[in-house]
């Protein structure tokens, strides 16, 4: 059989949801990243909707200033300073989120020294510098979802069109490649990113280039032997025999047969992902200081022994971010598995 039928995929989807745990852990990771998505709406020192004299205002989409709300100055306002919000409140109210700080605010009402621990109006504490670990743990949770997300896709893309190409023409071209892959992944990779973010101003998009320069080689392997076995079947033997396009042979006929084993493979790299960009950002070397980070929240508990709150908001959300990964990345696994489908669908 040439490519893989509608119907197989629908069995395989179909035998991933009859495991509960994994089945669990990917609706806990769509949760996870569908929240983090929203964390503006979740986390932020602006409120979500103010009344004032019947009007209603978003700060949230709109700047305004405090003269807007009877104030004194055509400077933006600031709905935490207790004159604006007693001005507003008078004649109106105001709608905050459940986290009424942002991933960055500094909490300059704290009557504590910070790091402070846990309380009623932190719930995670706060860092060194005062600001808001919950709201960090938000913002600093959709970034690592989301670069990793990207890593995953860049470089699984890179990865099997190399490892194609090399497994369907095979010769010289394939000879070449596996000499300039052997020799790549032979790089000290860690140590080059950490000099090429040190000679350059780090940010997110130069962040995820620089490491899809090393993370594309995973599933190169994988599809040249997937590849290299699928072009001596009998229905690529007659495909080229009829003359069909070897773009046409490897979309249609090799490709869907490789990504059976590759698609497994997906939430382990993109485990990858999140621990690469964790490691710079706890060694310095990752996104722009003052950006929400777990690396940059490992870092301050290891600076802050005292503050057992930092180690413990860091270590859980990476834990539960890899495990759910892990986990539907196992199911997948299990769901491909021909022996496992039989006891599972026994």
């Amino acid at each position: 059989m040439s490519a893989q039928p509608t119907g197989y995929w629908r069995e395989r989807w179909r035998i991933f949801l009859r495991q509960p745990i994994p089945r669990t852990a990917l609706v806990l990771m769509g949760l996870l990243f569908g929240l983090s998505l929203c964390a503006e709406l979740i986390a932020n020192d602006r409120p979500l909707l103010v009344n004032y004299q019947g009007e209603y205002y978003f700060p949230l989409l709109f700047d305004y200033p405090e003269s807007s709300f009877g104030g004194d100055f055509a400077i933006y306002a600031d709905y935490k300073d207790p004159y604006i919000a007693n001005l507003i409140e008078s004649q109106g109210w105001m709608l905050w989120p459940p986290v009424p700080f942002s991933g960055t605010g500094i909490d300059l009402g704290l009557d504590r020294s910070n790091p402070a621990p846990p309380s009623a109006r932190h719930w995670l504490g706060t860092d060194d510098q005062g600001r808001d670990v919950l709201a960090r743990v938000i913002y600093a949770t959709r970034i690592s979802m989301l670069f990793s997300l990207l890593l995953t896709l860049g470089g699984s893309l890179v990865g099997v069109a190399l490892g194609a190409l090399q497994g369907y023409y095979g010769g010289l071209f394939d000879l070449i490649a596996q000499r300039f892959i052997e020799i790549w992944s032979g790089l000290p990779v860690l140590f080059l990113l950490i000099l090429l973010a040190s000679l350059l101003q780090p940010g997110f998009w130069l962040l995820l280039g620089l490491l899809l320069l090393f993370n594309w080689m995973t599933l190169v392997d994988l599809v040249r032997a997937e590849f290299l076995r699928g072009r001596n079947f009998y229905y690529v033997k007659a495909a080229q025999a009829l003359g069909q396009r070897d773009a046409f042979i490897i979309f249609r006929h090799l490709l869907p047969n490789a990504m059976v084993s590759t698609f497994t493979f997906l939430p382990f790299i993109f485990t990858i992902g999140i621990t690469s960009l964790t490691s710079l950002d706890f060694l310095g070397y990752g996104l722009p200081p003052g950006t929400p980070s777990l690396g940059e929240l490992t870092a301050q508990a290891k600076a802050n022994l005292h503050a057992p709150w930092l180690a413990a908001s860091a270590f859980g959300s990476l834990t539960l971010i890899l495990t759910l990964a892990v986990l539907v990345g196992e199911g997948l696994r299990n769901a491909f598995d021909p022996r496992k489908t039989e006891q599972l669908t026994g």
